[in-house]
């Protein structure tokens, strides 16, 4: 059941999120103002929100009916962007981010968002969360612009360990399977692994183990496995799950990001070459804005921690109230889906020992 709030008749009010408001560059008027944007498309939406009350309420009191959603849990600490991850593990109690993750370890909210560092994050939720039971390492699930119907792809991990051995990659095989149906409604979604080459003798000796893995745990965990996929197949619409280890993925990550805003700078400066071009570009402005929207990061903001006892959605450090409202939107379907129980049963559903699970355990 979601965790949620109550009135004071102790009745259910709705999917409970649980917001660090301190995290991230751009302060809490951002996070404030994505939560704003989520509470007026998502009616059942509701918050504990963590940070400084005299920052956050006012800031809450001009968001219309904001303030009826929100319970704020005053901390006098913030994790910064540039404090290490072992230092917040010893020190970190008392800051927005370690109640933020808190409040979903002690079930008063069914997922958490966070702007904040991501290594402290990932160690924090770590540390409070514990990880799931057989799980070996967590993952960092994002969703990738694609050419497929749903328009995502889904990459794990990206950073949250740079080492996975072949069961690992297994896991996220399974992680990703289930975050596909969950997350994006996938029935029987498609998994490859990334890899320098399709051809099956390529690759380091652990990606063809996982290979061989991964082939025999998909008919019993309802998923295809397209086998190995290269770097130019992550937005395909031949795939829905690439797997791969955590210093790929956050490369290929990193470098997809950089490219996007090279090629947009790219884009302006040929639109403003000549009063011609400049003619052209208003010719040109609803496929623009179409294409715009459609590569827009901010819209498709939100790396899920895969793994944990709870369900971490990571926003970018930079985003802005259309990012982090983004992020919420994420946190919130997962919450009602009740994605962090499903994720759970699947990856203990003894699938690894080649049982085969419940197709109910984690589909809609």
């Amino acid at each position: 059941m979601n965790a949620a709030l109550t009135n004071e008749h102790g009745t259910d009010r709705g999917t409970v999120i649980s917001i660090d408001a301190m995290g991230g560059d751009r302060g809490p008027a951002a996070t404030v103002g994505g939560m704003a944007l989520s509470a007026a498309i998502n009616p059942d939406i509701r918050f504990i929100v963590h940070g400084d009350r005299a920052k956050l309420a006012p800031l809450i009191a001009k968001k219309r009916g904001l303030g009826d959603l929100c319970d704020i849990r005053h901390t006098e600490l913030a994790v910064s962007m540039e404090e290490k991850p072992s230092h917040v593990m010893r020190h970190g109690k008392g800051t927005s981010m370690w109640g933020a993750i808190d409040s979903v370890k002690d079930g008063e909210a069914t997922v958490a968002v966070s702007c904040g560092n991501t290594g402290a994050l990932m160690a924090v939720s770590m540390l409070r969360l514990r990880k799931a039971p057989g799980v070996s390492r967590p993952a960092i699930a994002i969703l990738w612009p694609s050419a497929g119907p749903e328009g995502f792809n889904i990459m794990l991990d990206v950073g949250a360990d740079v080492k996975a051995d072949a069961p690992d990659l297994l896991q996220y095989a399974l992680m990703g399977a289930s975050y596909a149906r969950n997350g994006l409604n996938i029935k029987h979604p498609r998994i490859g692994l990334l890899n320098v080459g399709t051809e099956e003798h390529k690759g380091r000796p652990e990606l063809k183990e996982a290979f061989e893995l991964i082939g025999e745990a998909a008919q019993g965990n309802f998923f295809e496995f397209v086998g190995f996929v290269e770097g130019s197949d992550i937005p395909s619409a031949n795939i829905d799950v690439i797997v791969t280890d955590g210093f790929t993925g956050n490369v290929a990550l990193k470098t997809a990001e950089g490219t996007a805003s090279f090629v947009r700078v790219l884009l302006e400066q040929a639109f403003r070459y000549s009063p011609l071009s400049r003619i052209g570009a208003l010719f040109a402005l609803t496929s623009l804005k179409r294409l715009s929207k459609r590569i827009d990061p901010r819209r498709v903001n939100g790396g899920v921690f895969l793994g944990l006892n709870g369900t971490v959605v990571k926003s970018h450090g930079g985003a802005d109230e259309t990012g982090v409202s983004a992020a919420i939107k994420l946190a919130f379907q997962l919450a009602q889906s009740g994605f962090s129980q499903k994720l759970a049963a699947r990856v203990a559903s003894g699938s690894l020992r080649g049982e085969s699970p419940n197709p109910e355990t984690d589909v809609k």
